[in-house]
């Protein structure tokens, strides 16, 4: 049995790498869970840890129907076996994939989304995206990477590329070539502060950055001044900056590998005024011992504020690391209502 510390740290970050290894008991209630259960978390002296759900059982407890912890085991190898899957170059559609899993589609579906922070096809897309990125940049011809990667056809790729991505496929291999980007350098009380956009949505949003600084991120894109449809984003972004309780829900075109998006899909779920630790989000999306991946997902995000990595802090509490410097990380955190944190920098 893991000791007790240990147990309760992995309740406490809800890790589901620890779920089929113990159980967590709530006295007060009757009930067991997973250990990384959504459900707000007891008091400690409520607490005991049993080995299994046939042992909670024993004394008395009912399985929570919330995280169903009777399943988890099954549900670690269902997740390796669809992962192996969705990984082939035809991945199964999710009637397929579930029955192969042993599962009912709704509910694997949902299980895969918690487990990963993406849908199965969402993660599929990204597998194939990552491997025409990878053949993209070793195939002399755009159309050979297409199939490369396991493409049925150009007109496949450029419909999954404008979906995921909002750029065409040559945009995809030289820096933006074909795309309109319009972009905004505005004042905050950070600082100037760099709006970019396609026609889907901001794609760059940074501190201290120029025209410059856009064109070496997209050295061949068609850049131009950003024009009156594209105000009410700008003022959005602002109103992000400057009033974050009142952020509105602005569009973005952004995408990554599938760790990366469903590290910033955790990055968005995070609440004004909370914080998370870098452990924390790696936890959440089911690699608790990808640390430093989950540092370097927060590093990538291109769009600041919008995406909140600057709610992410190390396990000593302490700021960490901040693209724009540290005092604007506090300076924001300060103004979501987390002056605690912010103080340890302002001070």
């Amino acid at each position: 049995m893991i000791d007790a510390d240990t147990a309760w740290a992995a309740v406490m970050r809800r890790d589901r790498s620890f779920d089929g290894r113990f159980v967590t008991g709530v006295l007060t209630t009757g009930i067991y869970c997973r250990p990384s259960c959504a459900a707000r978390h007891p008091a400690r002296s409520n607490v005991r840890f049993f080995d299994d759900g046939a042992a909670a059982r024993e004394h008395g407890l009912r399985a929570c129907k919330r995280c169903l912890p009777d399943d988890a085991g099954r549900d670690e190898v269902a997740l390796v076996k669809a992962l192996e899957m969705l990984r082939a170059e035809e991945p199964p559609a999710l009637e397929l994939l579930a029955a192969g899993v042993g599962y009912a589609p709704h509910h694997f579906h949902r299980l895969f989304k918690r487990a990963t922070g993406v849908t199965p096809a969402a993660f599929a897309r990204a597998e194939r995206a990552r491997r025409a990125a990878l053949a993209l940049e070793s195939e002399a011809r755009v159309t050979d990477a297409i199939y490369e990667a396991g493409y049925s056809g150009p007109s496949r790729f450029y419909e999954d590329s404008k979906a995921r991505l909002g750029m065409t496929p040559s945009a995809w291999k030289n820096g933006g070539a074909g795309t309109s980007i319009r972009w905004s350098v505005v004042s905050t009380s950070l600082g100037p502060m760099l709006v970019a956009a396609t026609e889907k949505g901001i794609c760059r949003l940074s501190f201290d950055e120029d025209q410059a600084a856009l064109r070496q991120r997209f050295p061949s894109a068609h850049l131009l001044p950003a024009d009156d449809a594209m105000q009410d984003w700008i003022e959005g972004a602002v109103q992000a900056v400057e009033n974050p309780s009142r952020m509105p829900d602005l569009p973005l075109d952004v995408a990554g590998t599938a760790f990366q998006e469903a590290v910033w899909q955790e990055l968005r779920r995070i609440p004004i005024g909370e914080t998370r630790t870098y452990a924390d989000i790696a936890a959440s999306v089911g690699k608790p011992g990808a640390v430093r991946a989950a540092g370097s997902a927060n590093g990538a995000n291109n769009v600041a504020v919008l995406i909140p990595c600057h709610r992410v802090i190390r396990s000593d509490g302490s700021l960490g690391g901040y693209a724009y410097g540290l005092e604007r990380k506090a300076r924001l955190l300060e103004r979501e209502g987390n002056e605690s944190v912010a103080q340890k920098t302002l001070l």
